[in-house]
């Protein structure tokens, strides 16, 4: 006899009583998790059928149904990918599993739902590197973290593939929605209120996904860390020898690019491509969303521009230093004065000299520092501006500048480049990665703490504020997040954006 959600939902309640491992019933079938006191966790479930063989290059699928309890205790698979920054390799292409942590504690009303989009250059990461058990706990929420495909099995394209060419990754995100939408209930989630956040490729995916006619409905809210969809950068802007470019790209493009390494690779069709091993085509370089298909009919940047975006309330920040990160990659560290104006050069050519006058090394403390500050303020917080300035036009928006500039960094940093606030650095404020508490002093703590308090008052009302909270007022004012400084601060002023729209 089947058994209602809501039967099952007293069931959980009295087996968490007795200190035994949760069950649930999904859609397709019951999952069994893992009980502490204080939070239910489940892993590893799988809201799409794995897209290998014919599936591979294919919108995603429902999973097969299962009849007997799964183990949810661990993650799945993440999907193919090389080695990212603290992430593994992996050749798995059955990877299509999310991760559900809560409160343990019963509600009697449904809890907010945020649904993590990781980041990673949209070719690694998986949604169980984050632990948002602080966030479920700090906001009484449930939190749901998500795999996508990646790289060339995200994201290519080819003739072949018509109007699905390089989505897919995207549409998987769609999926693990939909299944939220489906599921929620019985999570003891609201599947009315839910909330789509990402940092960095998960935030330029959480915007990509407000401009997707077909998105409409899944989510209610979304926050975006680091990543505008009007980004685009000069030569160098983003990493060592990447040339001039933006983030979506036409249909027509990826697909002649898919077709030619596929001929490269002795396959004239998309028959024989999904013949071929992971390892032989895991190098292929597709990293960047397509438009003119389905799922992005135009580029998210120019819809953001018309206003064509769903009409939800948004969070959306960077982080004080993001080109730290990124400047941290380049090669014959540390950079020299020569080298930095080089780059100059190569950025922005018979203009180099003018931004050299703007940022001299000696006032950013090193060449390395300024090259990396010219690039936070032009690919990053300039284009933030942009984008803040096209939401809050036409819905409500809450716009942050995370600026502790003694955060912990998710790398090792060279000599002549301080981390700073550096992109991805707010991550540790709000969850654990890799498993790891970052060390984290009394006053970030609190800051931390605060955060969680913003981004839960916001996936619960659309409003970050709330009951002794710091006033944050909607955008086009920025609230600075600091431990020393929390409050408005003249942001497109502290990134020479009026500079930057002049040259």
């Amino acid at each position: 006899m089947a058994m209602s959600v809501l039967t099952l939902g007293a069931l959980t309640t009295s087996v968490a009583e007795a200190g035994e491992s949760p069950v649930v019933r999904t859609d397709s079938g019951p999952v069994r998790g893992v009980l502490t006191s204080e939070y239910r966790s489940f892993q590893g479930i799988p809201f799409a059928a794995p897209p290998v063989g014919e599936l591979r290059w294919a919108p995603p699928q429902r999973p097969r149904p299962w009849t007997a309890v799964r183990d949810a205790s661990k993650p799945g698979p993440r999907c193919a990918q090389g080695e990212g920054i603290g992430s593994p390799s992996s050749v798995d292409e059955d990877c299509l599993y999310l991760n559900v942590i809560s409160p343990a504690k019963p509600t009697p009303r449904p809890r907010p739902v945020l649904v993590w989009v990781h980041g990673g250059g949209f070719t690694s990461g998986a949604g169980s590197d984050y632990d948002f058990e602080r966030l479920a706990l700090g906001g009484d929420v449930v939190v749901v973290t998500v795999n996508y495909r990646l790289g060339v099995f995200g994201f290519f394209g080819h003739p072949g593939l018509g109007r699905d060419s390089g989505v897919f990754g995207l549409q998987d995100q769609q999926a693990a929605l939909r299944w939220v939408q489906r599921n929620a209930r019985a999570f003891g989630g609201d599947p009315r209120n839910v909330t789509l956040f990402g940092e960095s490729a998960g935030g330029m995916s959480t915007c990509a996904q407000l401009t997707s006619p077909s998105a409409a409905g899944l989510f209610s809210r979304a926050i975006i860390q680091s990543g505008p969809c009007t980004i685009d950068w000069p030569a160098n802007g983003i990493f060592p020898g990447a040339p001039e470019g933006k983030l979506f790209q036409r249909r027509s493009d990826v697909e002649a690019f898919g077709d030619a390494e596929g001929q490269k690779l002795g396959c004239a069709d998309v028959e024989c491509l999904r013949r071929l091993p992971v390892d032989a085509l895991l190098p292929l370089p597709f990293n960047a969303p397509a438009f003119d298909t389905r799922l992005l009919p135009t580029d998210p940047a120019e819809a953001f521009r018309a206003g064509r975006f769903a009409k939800v309330p948004v969070m959306t920040g960077t982080t004080r230093d993001e080109g730290r990160l990124f400047a941290a990659f380049f090669p014959d560290q540390p950079i020299t004065e020569a080298r930095y104006q080089q780059l100059l050069r190569d950025a922005f050519g018979d203009k180099a000299s003018v931004v050299a006058a703007k940022y001299p090394s000696a006032a950013h403390g090193s060449p390395g520092n300024a090259f990396a500050d010219v690039m936070t303020d032009r690919v990053w917080a300039c284009s933030e501006v942009e984008a803040q300035r096209h939401l809050a036009a036409r819905t409500r928006t809450f716009a942050y500048e995370f600026a502790d500039r003694g955060a912990p960094s998710l790398i090792p940093f060279p000599p002549g480049i301080d981390p700073g606030a550096s992109h991805g650095s707010e991550l540790a404020y709000l969850s654990e990665l890799g498993g790891s508490p970052a060390k984290l002093t009394p006053a970030q703590q609190k800051l931390a703490a605060l955060m969680i308090q913003y981004w839960t008052r916001f996936a619960r009302t659309g409003d970050p504020n709330g009951e002794a909270l710091p006033k944050w007022r909607p955008a086009p004012k920025v609230q600075s997040l600091a431990p020393d400084r929390i409050g408005p601060v003249d942001y497109a002023a502290e990134h020479n954006c009026g500079f930057w729209a002049k040259l």
